[in-house]
């Protein structure tokens, strides 16, 4: 039985709206998420933009820090640990952004931007971490000479192979790879991809990938999580979202993505997404996919459904017909 690296417990995440000291209204970000990533996976998050997919990933990490809920690693409660006792978790966890030049300094040299780590972490100083710089970079598929440059220097595909080389640095278990391949080229992004299989194989890596494109989530991901406006509707393994969608959202999103086979073409006129997504702010009432949802019953308007098992841990958050 696969051990569980992550539980996030009824995790809660609001942002509150002032009118200068007075709280008026709140952004429901994330509400009462439960989820579990078992360790030496990948779980895939998918949704529209807005739907709490990066924010659930942050507050995961304690990058944000939770309105209410729990946040296991290895069983433990980081959510109400100390600064000093989170630093071992932020050794063991890292993060790769969407944008690798915005998250790489651009007035520092390259062998201080992998290395960073390596210092704040206390792993290696002065040769020592030159060294394990180069071995960071040649894992990646660099060289040395890229050391001792800027990253103005780097095309985008190369920046996110130091982005990843500087994730790696203190040797994590879990690294959230948050939107890491939307900015590359098809051709870059199928080179990092491979290349992020196989750190996963070599180095034993539990990952969390966020992602718009689903051929690439299908690609890379174990199980997956699939969100809307907040909470989590559908959650299985690969083969149990994609081939057997159980709700409307989950059906809808999948009918959206391009398909050069014509009978998919077909299907996604028949479950086509109406609609805008409603503002976090005011939630839609019980279901909160039913202002849009084709199969919605008078139900779904007054009652939320929670996410249960319809099978084999396929957990759906819908009414059953």
């Amino acid at each position: 039985m696969t051990t569980a690296l992550f539980e996030c417990r009824n995790l809660t995440k609001f942002f509150p709206i002032r009118n200068l000291f007075r709280e008026t209204a709140r952004v429901h970000a994330v509400e009462d998420v439960n989820l579990t990533i078992p360790e030496g996976g990948t779980v895939g998050l998918v949704g529209e933009s807005g739907c709490g997919k990066t924010t659930l990933a942050r507050t995961i990490l304690l990058l944000i820090e939770p309105t209410s809920g729990q946040v296991l690693f290895r069983g433990e409660d980081m959510v109400t640990r100390t600064k000093r006792q989170l630093r071992q978790f932020r050794r063991e966890t890292a993060i790769v952004f969407q944008d690798p030049y915005s998250s790489l300094d651009p007035r520092m040299l390259i062998a201080d931007v992998v290395g960073e780590p390596l210092v704040i972490h206390r792993v290696a100083f002065g040769e020592d971490r030159d060294d394990a710089v180069l071995a960071l970079l040649e894992r990646v598929g660099l060289k040395a000479e890229h050391m001792y440059r800027y990253p103005h220097e780097f095309s985008g595909g190369q920046r996110q192979r130091l982005a990843i080389a500087r994730a790696l640095a203190a040797d994590p278990k879990f690294i959230l790879l948050d939107e890491a391949t939307s900015a590359l080229d098809v051709s870059v992004q199928a080179k990092i991809l491979n290349m992020l299989n196989g750190l996963k194989a070599d180095l034993g890596l539990t990952y969390m990938f966020i992602s718009h494109d689903l051929s690439v989530v299908r690609h890379l991901s174990d199980h997956i999580g699939v969100m809307y406006l907040g909470r989590m509707v559908e959650y299985g393994t690969r083969e149990q979202v994609f081939d057997a969608p159980t709700h409307p959202y989950t059906r809808g999103l999948l009918a959206a993505a391009p398909s050069l086979d014509p009978d998919d073409r077909d299907r996604a006129r028949e479950v086509v997404l109406q609609g805008e997504v409603p503002s976090a702010v005011e939630p839609p009432s019980g279901c909160r996919f039913h202002p849009r949802c084709p199969v919605c019953k008078a139900q779904c308007d007054s009652e939320r459904p929670a996410l249960v098992d319809v099978g084999d841990g396929h957990l759906v958050a819908c009414f059953p017909a």
